[in-house]
C-alpha cells in the first residue's frame, strides 16, 4: 500500500538525496521545511551545501509540474509540497512552533487522506515522541536498516581440522573452499581453532580466494607490538600496501589511533613508502570557520589536535631505534602534517598516508568528500568509535564510518577490523565497559 511520508528539515539536511529513498510512495515536504532550508542556504558547512542541493532538486521538479498536486519522481513515487496544516492539540508549546507546524502537515494529511498511512520522518528524537503523542507514526531516517551489532567486524573465528592449521603453519597457502561453503569477504581476518599439539590455532587472512597464515611480527612497528590478536590483525592490515582503505572501529583505549599513527610513521619516515603522513579529524561542525580562535592555523587547530600530538609524543618516546625524531621535527621537515577536514574539499592528495580520526562524527556524504580527495599511491585510514558521536543527527549505525565499512566490505582494496579489547590501562578498560 502506498504511504504518505512527511519529511522533517533535518532529514533533507542530513541526506540531500533522500527524496529518492522512499520507493514508489508519496514524499511530502511541508512549506515550513522549505522556509527552514532557506535559512541554511548561505551556510558554508555541509548543512548549507545540502540545503542548496535539495532546493535545486525540488526546483527541478517544480518545472515539470505542480508541486501542490504532485510531480512524479525519477525512479517512482510522487513529490508534493504542502501549505495546509491541521490543528495541533491544546497544550503543545509555542516554543516549538516551527516543529509543530511541520507536524501539523502530517495531521492534515491523515485527516484528508484517511485511507493512506502517514509516516513522519525525522531525526529529532523528541519530535518523534511528540508525533506519536498526536497519533502520527514517526520513524528515524535510516536507509541502512541495521543494528550496530550487525555491522561487519572484519574478523571471524572458525573451528577447523587440525591438518588445515598444520599446513598453514608449514607455509602453505590454501583454498578458501576448504573451509566449507561459508562466504568470506575480501581481506577478512580469521582465527582458526582446532589444531593438535602445540599448533592448536592460527591467525589468517583471506586474499583472492586463498587463506594465508599471518606471520609473527618479528620487529615492532615504530616501537609498537600487538598486544592481542585484534591488534595483530589491525597492524597487518595497516602495513599492507595493497590495502588502500583501512577502517578501524573500537572503543576508547583499544589502540586504533596509536596503531594508525605508528604505521604511518613507519611507512613515511622509515620506509619512505609515502612522502607525508597527513592526520586529520573533524572540527564540529565540519566546515566551521576557525577564525574565532586567536593565532595562526596551527594555534587554532591545537585544541582539537592535542590528542593526536599526545600519541605522537608517546610514539617518539617508545621508539628507541629512532630517538632522534621529535614531533616538532617531523612537522618542520614536512613529514607530518595536521589538517582540519574543513580545508580538504577541492584538494588532491597523492603519495600520502592519511589518517582521519574520530570519523564517526562524519556523515556519509562527508566521508565521500574525503575519499574522493585520495590521489595516486595514497593509503587512507579511518578510525573511530560509533558509540561516541557528537553530531546531533548521527547515531551508531547511520554515521559515515559504519556506512563506509558496510559499503566497502566487498572491495579488494579495503579491509576492516573491529577492536574490542582495551589496552590503555585496567582502569580505562573498566570505565569503557561500565560507564
Amino acid at each position: 500500500m502506498r504511504k504518505n511520508f512527511v519529511l522533517d528539515t533535518n532529514v533533507l539536511l542530513h541526506d540531500a538525496g533522500c527524496l529518492h529513498a522512499f520507493e514508489d510512495n508519496v514524499v511530502n515536504i511541508p512549506i515550513y521545511v522549505i522556509e527552514e532550508l532557506d535559512t541554511f542556504k548561505r551556510n558554508q558547512t555541509e548543512l548549507g551545501r545540502n540545503a542548496r542541493t535539495v532546493a535545486r532538486e525540488i526546483d527541478k521538479y517544480r518545472m515539470r509540474g505542480s508541486l501542490e498536486d504532485g510531480v512524479p519522481l525519477e525512479g517512482g513515487g510522487l513529490l508534493r509540497v504542502h501549505v495546509k496544516r491541521g490543528e495541533m492539540p491544546e497544550g503543545f508549546s509555542v516554543t516549538h512552533s516551527m516543529d509543530n507546524a511541520i507536524l501539523a502537515v502530517a495531521l492534515h494529511l491523515a485527516k484528508v487522506e484517511p485511507d493512506v498511512p502517514v509516516v513522519f520522518v525525522t531525526k529529532d528524537t523528541n519530535l518523534r515522541i511528540r508525533s506519536d503523542a498526536v497519533g502520527i507514526t514517526a520513524v528515524d531516517y535510516d536507509t541502512e536498516g541495521k543494528e550496530i551489532s550487525e555491522v561487519y567486524t572484519g574478523t571471524m573465528e572458525l573451528e577447523v581440522e587440525g591438518d588445515f592449521i598444520d599446513r598453514l603453519h608449514d607455509g602453505a597457502v590454501l583454498e578458501v573452499s576448504e573451509l566449507g561453503d561459508r562466504y568470506f569477504y575480501p581481506n577478512q581476518y580469521l582465527t582458526l581453532v582446532g589444531g593438535s599439539g602445540r599448533r592448536q590455532n592460527a591467525l589468517a587472512r583471506v586474499v583472492n580466494g586463498k587463506v594465508e597464515a599471518l606471520q609473527r611480527m618479528r620487529r615492532p612497528v615504530w616501537g609498537i607490538r600487538p598486544r592481542n590478536r585484534e591488534q595483530h590483525f589491525a597492524l597487518d592490515m595497516l602495513m599492507r600496501p595493497e590495502v588502500q582503505l583501512c577502517t578501524l572501529i573500537g572503543k576508547a583505549g583499544t589502540g586504533k589511533t596509536l596503531m594508525a599513527l605508528a604505521t604511518g610513521l613507519e611507512r613515511v619516515v622509515s620506509d619512505n613508502t609515502y612522502r607525508r603522513l597527513l592526520v586529520s579529524r573533524p572540527i564540529l561542525p565540519m566546515g566551521r570557520d576557525l577564525g574565532f580562535l586567536p593565532g595562526d592555523i596551527n594555534e587554532k587547530l591545537a585544541p582539537w589536535m592535542q590528542p593526536i600530538k599526545d600519541n605522537f609524543e608517546f610514539l617518539t618516546s617508545v621508539n628507541a631505534a629512532n630517538d632522534t625524531y621529535t614531533y616538532e621535527g617531523l612537522v618542520s621537515d614536512g613529514l607530518v602534517q595536521l589538517e582540519a577536514l574543513t580545508y580538504i574539499r577541492g584538494r588532491s592528495l597523492p603519495q600520502q598516508f592519511i589518517i582521519v580520526d574520530e570519523a564517526q562524527n562524519l556523515t556519509p556524504h562527508e566521508i565521500k568528500t574525503v575519499l574522493t580527495r585520495v590521489g595516486t599511491d595514497t593509503k587512507i585510514v579511518f578510525t573511530g568509535d560509533p558509540y561516541q558521536i557528537d553530531q546531533p543527527y548521527l547515531d551508531s549505525v547511520n554515521n559515515g564510518l559504519t556506512y563506509l565499512v558496510e559499503k566497502f566490505k566487498e572491495s579488494n582494496l579495503a579491509a576492516h577490523v573491529t577492536l574490542t579489547r582495551g589496552e590503555r590501562s585496567p582502569l580505562a578498560e573498566l570505565a569503557a565497559n561500565l560507564l
